[in-house]
């Protein structure tokens, strides 16, 4: 267990390399190929995300995701800054991690994205956008479980799709 931790936790330059890569993914993703408005956002973003947890484990992928959303908001703001996004940002990798590094299975990728769906977007989300914009938090709620409904089966599908492609398992094995 400790060589497994210690493993995940060495930043060699590959991993740097790859880190580096989909961060500028998760950018251009988020950033650009992506729908938002002030409370709701759909799109692609959480492929490069769920990507670095599944292979480089929960803190390189929390790291991908927090750097990603603080470079992309100070880089191509879509609104004020918020330390909360950054946050939750972490803990969308690094639960994806938890859930999915060495092991994708469906029900694996439908707890993983359940979470980030129900409690990372659904409710710290909503929270984050009440305090910053001073709205009603169970208005926002409301709206934001449309986003979540479309976004879970987008996000299941995508991911496993993602783990059970040739160029996943590949690249898998090669940070292995």
């Amino acid at each position: 267990m400790y060589k497994k931790i210690s493993r995940d936790l060495k930043f060699d330059t590959s991993s740097i390399a790859m880190m580096g890569t989909l961060i500028a993914i998760e950018i251009v993703l988020s950033r650009f190929a992506s729908i938002s408005a002030w409370n709701i956002k759909i799109g692609f973003s959480f492929v490069p995300i769920a990507i670095a947890a599944m292979i480089l484990g929960p803190v390189k992928g929390g790291i991908v995701g927090a750097v990603a959303d603080f470079i992309g908001a100070a880089l191509f703001p879509i609104g004020a800054y918020f330390p909360g996004f950054t946050l939750t940002a972490f803990l969308t990798g690094a639960i994806y991690g938890i859930f999915l590094h060495e092991k994708q299975s469906l029900a694996r990728i439908a707890g993983a994205v359940g979470i980030n769906q129900l409690i990372l977007s659904l409710f710290l989300n909503t929270l984050w956008i009440s305090v910053l914009y001073g709205a009603s938090y169970w208005p926002l709620f409301f709206t934001r479980i449309l986003q979540c409904a479309f976004l879970i089966p987008v996000q299941l599908s995508a991911i496993y799709l993602i783990s059970k492609s040739a160029i996943g398992r590949i690249t898998v094995q090669m940070y292995r």
